[in-house]
């Protein structure tokens, strides 16, 4: 099939592309690389620098003709949702229904959306599922949620048919070492580890020690880059033998906590990685993991690299791979 990626040069969105390529399908990247780069794109797929708040310019991608899409534009940082939500209504809101339009108004009705686990807030049951309440605690999370349900009227009144991809966290790196572009400002754990391993930073903050937990930090949904992407592939697969839309959340049904993967750190890297704990960050669930039963039910789905040594390996080999 051919697909359009928008996003394909971001960190995700570059190993969706990597997969879309192994599976068979022509790819095409709609970016503005505001923080995707160019680094992260393939020499043998097609290109288009562009912006999905100008409707003519999303137009003009789809206007070239796909079978289906994938949509990573989306802001993604919690914390700046809650100070700045205009930032995220306009781009992650207005940005995604500019898409959808344009898509339909070229035939495209094959739509694949990084949603998050950000739409759940905190649990009221582990392992989460799908039938989990939906209550966001920060913006991000609201977007996410209502870009749902956006697609889910698009999909009855117009024949769009859609997976939303619940991420739990996302780590890792090209196990084949092939992507090695960095995420510009991370704010997800272990980069912030792999950039006090470098020397980028002093030191690491853990934000509490005193949860109900087996060693006291929180416990997290650790999933592995490549693992995510697969899905992406497996969906688009799914909703076109189907005919049919698909919520399911990603992830490993165990979790992690802060703990293991900065000892884990610690051993692969050789490296100190100073830490210090400090108080608990406001709104924090101990923990937070999904169940992953209906994506292996539905798209025969399971993680195969989200392992913690091979997370924290791939991500250590490309910021070494940056640093020569």
């Amino acid at each position: 099939m051919k697909v359009l990626v928008i996003g394909g040069a971001g960190y995700i969105g570059s190993h969706v592309v990597k997969e879309m390529m192994k599976a068979g399908h022509e790819v095409t990247v709609f970016d503005n690389l505001s923080s995707g780069l160019r680094q992260n794109l393939f020499p043998q797929n097609g290109f288009i620098h562009g912006d999905i708040l100008i409707p003519s310019e999303i137009e003009a991608a789809f206007a070239k003709g796909f079978d289906g899409f994938v949509h990573l534009a989306a802001f993604k940082a919690a914390g700046e949702s809650m100070v700045e939500p205009e930032k995220y209504s306009v781009n992650n809101l207005t940005g995604t229904i500019n898409i959808m339009n344009a898509a339909l108004k070229f035939g495209c009705k094959k739509m694949i959306f990084s949603s998050s686990a950000a739409t759940f807030g905190s649990p009221e049951y582990l392992p989460m599922d799908e039938k989990h309440p939906q209550n966001p605690e920060n913006y991000y999370g609201f977007t996410k949620l209502e870009i749902e349900r956006i697609m889910t009227w698009y999909d009855q009144l117009k024949g769009l048919r859609f997976a939303a991809l619940r991420y739990f966290n996302a780590a890792g790196y090209d196990p084949e070492g092939e992507i090695i572009g960095l995420e510009q400002n991370p704010a997800n754990l272990l980069p912030r580890i792999m950039e006090v391993a470098m020397g980028m930073k002093p030191g690491l903050k853990v934000f509490g020690d005193d949860y109900e937990t087996r060693d006291g930090t929180c416990i997290r949904d650790y999933v592995h880059v490549t693992d995510l992407a697969r899905a992406h592939v497996m969906a688009l697969e799914y909703i076109t033998k189907n005919d049919k839309s698909l919520k399911v959340n990603l992830g490993t049904e165990t979790g992690t906590t802060v703990l293991e993967l900065l000892n884990a750190s610690r051993r692969i890297t050789g490296k100190e990685i100073p830490s210090e704990n400090v108080e608990r960050r406001p709104g924090d669930p101990a923990c937070l993991y999904t169940t992953n039963n209906y994506a292996k039910e539905t798209l025969g789905w399971t993680p195969e690299y989200s392992d913690v040594d091979t997370l924290v390996e791939t991500t250590w080999k490309a910021y070494l791979a940056n640093n020569k």
